[in-house]
Formats: C-alpha cells, sequence, structure tokens
C-alpha cells in the first residue's frame, strides 16, 4: 500500500501554513519503514488541483490542513474522513482550503479518490498582511497533530522512528525551499 502524508498551506500567512511546515518537519524528523507500505511525505502547499495526478497515484491519503469551525479556539485540533466531515466542520476560511475541497471533490467525483484522512488545525487567520511565524496556539496544537498522524501511519503496521531532534520551528525555516516542485 502506498500512503501520502500530503501538507497544504500558504506558508506566507503564518498559521495558514502549518499542512506544508508540518509535513517538511515530519519528513526531517521520523523514518517510516515497512515490509508491505511504503510512506511518501509532500509539501503541497498551495498547488490544490496540480496535485490531482499525485493524489491518485495513492492508496490512502493522509491530508494536513487547517479548518474553520464556527466558535473554535485558535489552536483547536480536528481529525476526521473526508467522506464523514462532521457538519461543523467547514472548509471556508481561506482560497487555498477552498480550493483543496474543491479539488477532493473532483478526484471523487471520477472514483479516483482513495480513502483520505484530514488532520486540521483551526488558524489565526491574518488578512492580507503576511508573516513566516506561527501562534504560540498552532505550534502548541502541532505537537497533538504530530501524534495523530503518527499513530495514523502506525495503525498501517508501519514503523516510525525518529532519525533527528529537529523541532518544527527549525524545520519551518526551510519549507520555502522544501515544495513539491
Amino acid at each position: 500500500m502506498k500512503i501520502l502524508i500530503l501538507g497544504i498551506g500558504n506558508i506566507l500567512f503564518g498559521d495558514e501554513g502549518i499542512g506544508a511546515h508540518l509535513a517538511n518537519f515530519l519528513d526531517e524528523k521520523y523514518e517510516f519503514s515497512s515490509d508491505e507500505h511504503t510512506v511518501d511525505i509532500l509539501d503541497g502547499g498551495t498547488l490544490a488541483q496540480r496535485l490531482i495526478p499525485i493524489i491518485t497515484q495513492y492508496d490512502a491519503v493522509l491530508l494536513i490542513d487547517c479548518v474553520n469551525v464556527a466558535d473554535a479556539k485558535i489552536g483547536d485540533v480536528y481529525s476526521f474522513d473526508f467522506n464523514d466531515v462532521p457538519d461543523f466542520i467547514t472548509w471556508n476560511g481561506s482560497a487555498h482550503e477552498v480550493e483543496m475541497l474543491q479539488t477532493l471533490q473532483m478526484i471523487e467525483m471520477l472514483g479516483d479518490l482513495p480513502p483520505t484522512k484530514i488532520v486540521g488545525v483551526i488558524p489565526f487567520v491574518i488578512g492580507e498582511n503576511s508573516t513566516f511565524s506561527m501562534t504560540d496556539e498552532v505550534l502548541k496544537a502541532a505537537v497533538l497533530m504530530e501524534r495523530v498522524i503518527i499513530k495514523y501511519i502506525e495503525d498501517f503496521g508501519v514503523s516510525a522512528s525518529i532519525k533527528s531532534d529537529i523541532t518544527l520551528e527549525e524545520a519551518s525555516k526551510y519549507t520555502y525551499i522544501k515544495g513539491v516542485l
């Protein structure tokens, strides 16, 4: 089985880059091994529809992104299956989220969407200004997100071993040079 960990987000808008930052962090920190499965990690940035040929090559996808939930607090973490999105979760916080939702829906309409799990966090939305720094709330939430992601991968029988003691803050300094293209 081919498993994809796909980080989505715009690193120019602080917390909204958490998916891309976490993908690169996981790639630097962990080594995944299995006799039966392969795990690939990809920073998909804001590419959305350009990711279709990549996503359809996999048997399972774990997507890391921001989500929008009414009355939620910055840093709240949610984990759910794409085919069973809870009613209280929306994906309308920023342009990349809407595009990614539409991308997954298009793949699903074509019958090519692998089982997709989403691990999302509520970001601080900064609006028009750009920043590379993430809020303390999202940095703390990333610890929980990391645990959820590793458990998901290990549930397939894949071993996750730590190869580096890098922090998310350290890894995020290089996200801009580690994207998909």
